[in-house]
């Protein structure tokens, strides 16, 4: 069972990273759906989507100790049925990641580093935003950026939000793990966030919780 990761932070909100190495038949086995999870899931054509969307489950339930069932609202922001844990989710690659939090608002994304995030710097990096212009950290610092910025989307519900006109990331020196500070302002968002970040094997990923 590749649960890589199960971290307790501030005695309520746990981090949760699973590495996908299971087949559909595996995963079959670990986790049990209600009828309208199986038709939810059997409707996705490609199966490594569906292999991703029963990973997010079965560490859910390795966090909480107990099978819980993840549903959506109309705006695609997960929630867990009948419970009061907060939830944010992120995947990419072959990993799997979930924060969760009954007293926090979360957010949390990962993502494997490849080499396409150069190419869409102008789209979400702001003109008073630093990125280092040493070319051995600024890809690390590219998606430190990138991963800052959707966790904070997702903490805020997705809310009229622009990564590179209403979301803003501190002046930073990359290394491989560390805490930077963000702001979200919008009309109707003025907030400022302490995010941490870290690196597993090719991956960053960056939470927050408030």
């Amino acid at each position: 069972m590749p649960l890589i990761l199960k971290k307790n932070i501030d005695n309520d909100c746990i981090l949760g990273l699973w590495e996908i190495k299971e087949t559909l038949l595996d995963f079959s086995k670990l986790v049990n759906l209600c009828d309208d999870e199986n038709q939810l899931v059997n409707s996705f054509k490609c199966e490594d989507r569906k292999i991703e969307w029963l990973s997010v489950r079965a560490l859910l339930k390795e966090l909480a100790g107990q099978p819980l069932k993840i549903w959506y609202t109309p705006e695609r922001k997960p929630y867990i049925v009948n419970s009061n844990y907060n939830i944010s989710i992120s995947h990419s690659n072959k990993l799997s990641g979930i924060l969760i939090s009954r007293n926090h608002r979360v957010g949390i994304d990962l993502e494997f580093m490849s080499h396409k995030i150069e190419k869409i710097e102008k789209k979400f990096i702001g003109n008073n935003e630093y990125i280092t212009i040493d070319p051995l950290k600024k890809h690390l610092h590219l998606y430190i950026h990138w991963c800052a910025k959707e966790a904070l989307y997702k903490i805020c519900d997705k809310q009229d939000i622009i990564f590179k006109t209403n979301i803003f990331i501190n002046h930073f020196e990359p290394q491989y793990e560390g805490k930077i500070i963000g702001k979200v302002l919008t009309k109707n968002i003025n907030e400022e966030f302490v995010l941490s970040y870290f690196c597993y094997d090719n991956y960053i990923i960056v939470y927050t919780m408030k």
